[in-house]
């Protein structure tokens, strides 16, 4: 399953990668993207854990740019 959002506030490509770099480790994960130009985030997870995963990488947000959120 993969689902785009948009991203409010501001984000680095630094910040970007490492956000990119641990969404992609969590369980269930296919692939990750956040795009700080065009302020999209993009997760690919299956379906079993999609909810739990997209929980994760807010947290991962919120850790790592704090200024940056998800709008879900």
């Amino acid at each position: 399953m993969r689902r785009n959002y948009k991203l409010q506030g501001e984000i680095c490509a630094n910040c970007a990668a490492k956000i990119e770099d641990k969404v992609r480790k969590l369980d269930g994960v296919n692939d990750a993207k956040v795009n700080f130009m065009m302020l999209r985030f993009t997760l690919d997870a299956s379906e079993e854990s999609f909810d739990d995963a997209l929980t994760q990488s807010l947290r991962i947000f919120e850790d790592i740019e704090p200024d940056c959120t998800v709008v879900v």
